[in-house]
């Protein structure tokens, strides 16, 4: 992601980060697109930088279900409660247009707006440090997304849960190509398709050797597993305020306080939904704000005080501001449970 610091290619960079795509990219999907079920052309108030606002729902560099093209588009699949659907959007002349495919292309159009930020109010946002101040004056089109989508945020935070970046990624493609649908429209065709994730008695039905396959542990498949039983619940906390939602993701046993903030970010917008129990954000936090990188979450709570109310938002621009302490300890090792 451009824009981001390179240093530490974590997830916690990339809640910060920029989707860039080099101009010579191969996307795989037709350049012939076939016509589009639903288009909407969108005005949003003020600057918007699609890419910045967007890359949050990006898991890795080969997510089946997220693409930005060489002309500036992002692709992205969604299981939306009206069915499969495609999106693809573009932004040019201030203008959005938004193009969708598939049963769930009328809802995903109907939130567009929503995805990109008409929901969020930066105006609410006051700097107080300059490394803050300075990040927000150079990503001025920075917006908090909001998809209305629980369940698609939530698989793939619990795949991160104490595992690299890379392994979660890889967990993540693997079982969604293997499990999912075709995108609908020319998403869905070419040398590289994109994918919709599994329905949730999908996932219920993937086998225990599937799991080990694609790496990924009992305990975080066991927790997605009992939280796709309750798919429907889950989903009705997109109409809950966010402290309220994450009470009932927390629910469910293997969810915690750092799954569903990283959960009701993206499906909520949440401006205040700081995580906590995060490897890498509690010691950049304190790098950036005080010079104090082993600071913990309570020091990094402390420090984001004076953004109450905004603290998810405050991290944010923190992480594009590329502060960040060099590293001085070994990398968290990968262990591939797959090839034991």
């Amino acid at each position: 992601m451009a824009g981001r610091f390179a240093p530490r290619p974590t997830r916690t960079t990339v809640r910060g980060g920029h989707v860039g795509v080099p101009a010579g990219a191969r996307t795989g999907i037709p350049r012939q697109a076939a016509a589009p079920a639903r288009v909407l052309r969108w005005t949003p108030e003020g600057p918007l930088d699609l890419a910045l606002v967007l890359g949050p729902l990006r898991r890795g560099p080969g997510d089946p279900t997220f693409r930005a093209t060489a002309d500036g588009s992002v692709w992205r699949t969604a299981r939306t409660p009206a069915g499969p659907g495609t999106l693809r959007v573009r932004a040019y002349g201030g203008e959005v247009l938004g193009e969708a495919w598939g049963p769930g292309a009328e809802w995903l159009l109907a939130g567009l707006p929503e995805l990109l930020g008409a929901a969020d109010d930066p105006a609410a946002f006051v700097p107080r440090h300059r490394v803050v101040a300075l990040a927000r004056h150079r990503r001025p089109g920075l917006r908090l997304t909001r998809t209305g989508l629980v369940l698609e945020s939530l698989i793939p935070s619990v795949l991160e849960q104490k595992v690299t970046a890379d392994e979660a990624y890889r967990a993540w493609r693997l079982l969604v190509r293997r499990f999912g649908e075709p995108a609908p429209g020319p998403a869905g065709v070419g040398e590289r398709p994109m994918w919709v994730m599994p329905a949730p008695r999908t996932w219920a039905l993937v086998p225990s050797w599937e799991w080990h396959r694609a790496g990924v542990d009992d305990k975080r498949a066991s927790t997605i597993l009992r939280a796709v039983r309750v798919a429907e619940r889950l989903e009705q906390a997109v109409g809950m305020p966010a402290d309220r939602a994450r009470a009932r993701l927390e629910v469910v046993p293997g969810i915690g306080p750092w799954t569903s903030a990283e959960v009701v970010q993206r499906s909520h917008g949440a401006a205040d939904a700081v995580t906590v129990g995060d490897l890498h954000l509690p010691g950049i936090v304190g790098w950036a704000l005080a010079r104090d990188r082993h600071a913990d979450d309570a020091e990094m709570l402390r420090l984001l005080e004076p953004y109450a109310g905004q603290r998810h938002r405050a991290a944010r621009l923190i992480l594009l501001s590329g502060q960040t302490p060099a590293r001085r300890v070994p990398k968290m090792p990968r262990v591939d449970i797959g090839l034991l």
